[in-house]
């Protein structure tokens, strides 16, 4: 599945349709997409954004959990920085604090960080939230696992679904995607079987708690 400026699959349209459905009676619904490192989770979250948005326009964003991983010069001081992107290479508790401001604070504009993997280091205040941001997707490794801040991500979403691809084809994606921004093909290839791989054995274990599995290949409903 690749973003394009074709039109929306019938895959896309009808996972549209679910959220849709779900979010009629909210006043701002909050859907999750969890799953491992390069599932796909982020390009399936911009596909039903823009779908969404292509109806009612200004009506959904899309909402990173990237952007809350610790600052570089902290995962140094901390002793991290080697395994990035490890559940405790986040800032949990703000994220948690961030879910619960986008449900609540629907008066004014929420302001989310992104992240750019250009400088690897999330930016704060990317993302405006606006009061007539009705369904936000937000997407993300982590939200499922049951355990510290993260065990109450679950109960902050309105629904949660898992976005799942083979390990090939995230081991694929994920060393194209670290030399596509500066590492050599040998690095990228150890990062992506042992960091990537190390923190989607935790994150496919908590596919069963999803309420929804999504390919990250087509965008089809596995179960």
């Amino acid at each position: 599945m690749t973003a394009s400026d074709s039109p929306p699959s019938a895959a896309i349209v009808a996972l549209a349709d679910r959220v849709e459905g779900a979010a009629s009676d909210s006043p701002r619904f909050l859907l999750g997409i969890a799953g491992s490192p390069g599932s796909g989770k982020t390009t399936l979250a911009t596909a039903i954004v823009a779908e969404l948005n292509a109806r009612h326009p200004g009506t959904a964003s899309a909402v990173p959990m990237d952007g809350f991983h610790l600052a570089n010069a902290t995962l140094d001081r901390l002793g991290r920085r080697d395994r990035k992107g490890a559940i405790d290479t986040f800032d949990g508790w703000g994220f948690l604090a961030l879910l619960d401001r986008i449900r609540t604070e629907t008066e004014h504009t929420v302001f989310a960080p992104g992240f750019r993997r250009e400088v690897d280091e999330g930016v704060a205040g990317e993302i405006a939230v606006e009061p007539a941001t009705r369904i936000v997707v937000v997407e993300g490794n982590y939200l499922l696992v049951d355990d510290g801040p993260w065990a109450r991500v679950r109960g902050a979403l309105d629904e949660v679904w898992f976005c799942a691809a083979p390990s090939a084809v995230r081991e694929t994606r994920l060393v194209h995607r670290h030399t596509r921004h500066g590492r050599s093909l040998a690095v990228a290839m150890d990062w992506a079987r042992g960091v990537d791989g190390a923190n989607a054995a935790l994150i496919e274990a908590t596919r069963e708690r999803a309420a929804l599995v999504v390919s990250g290949e087509t965008g089809a409903v596995v179960d």
